[in-house]
């Protein structure tokens, strides 16, 4: 099935049609290709394919391993899980969580002004709860890691949902933090329709 796509100047997004609205990225640096939490979508790859050469295969957060290694493998490109940097690309890495069982770094390419996160900030309902474009992960909400609360993005790509563009990105991210703990209420009320949709599902 045809995933959703994302377009942008630099590259693109897609999402696998799925309960788990996982989002993966092709970053165009003008020195390659940078795939940035893949899942493996054959129709996705073959237009990575035609747009460029994979420069190295980046995952962002420990856990979720998704295709990364094994399109790292395929296309004899590093595996970069969780790096603390990444030399000869235009990206500066962020720490954003580095605790038990959560270890993540965002990307942000200040050219582009783009910001790539995978598990904090997402732009489904579940994160979002319809009071924005963006919210804050649920197990964050009480205290969201301030690391990147400064940068005021012209483009949001996440781990899961359709990133946000233009002045909105920057909208976007800080409506994310300024309304994580006030939206806990909110989300409470919301977990037994979330469980139920995931089951029927």
């Amino acid at each position: 099935m045809t995933p959703i796509y994302d377009d942008y100047g630099f590259g693109f997004s897609w999402i696998p049609r799925e309960a788990m609205t996982r989002t993966s990225h092709a970053i165009d640096t003008g020195d390659g290709i940078w795939l940035v939490d893949p899942v493996d979508v054959p129709e996705a790859l073959e237009r990575v394919e035609a747009l460029g050469r994979p420069a190295g295969v980046v995952q962002l957060l420990d856990r979720h391993n998704r295709d990364c290694a094994a399109l790292a493998a395929r296309y004899s490109v590093p595996h970069l899980r969780v790096p603390g940097s990444i030399p000869g690309s235009p990206f500066t890495v962020v720490k954003v969580l580095d605790m038990p069982g959560w270890h993540e770094v965002a990307l942000w390419w200040p050219e582009r002004r783009a910001l790539l996160f995978c598990e904090m900030t997402a732009t489904t309902e579940a994160h979002a709860l319809g009071q924005g474009r963006a919210g804050m992960h649920p197990l964050v909400r009480g205290l969201p890691p301030g690391s990147l609360r400064a940068y005021q993005p012209e483009h949001l790509l996440v781990g899961h949902g359709k990133g946000v563009h233009g002045p909105e990105a920057a909208e976007a991210l800080e409506s994310a933090y300024a309304r994580s703990r006030r939206d806990l209420p909110r989300f409470v009320l919301r977990v037994p329709a979330m469980v139920k949709a995931g089951l029927r599902r």
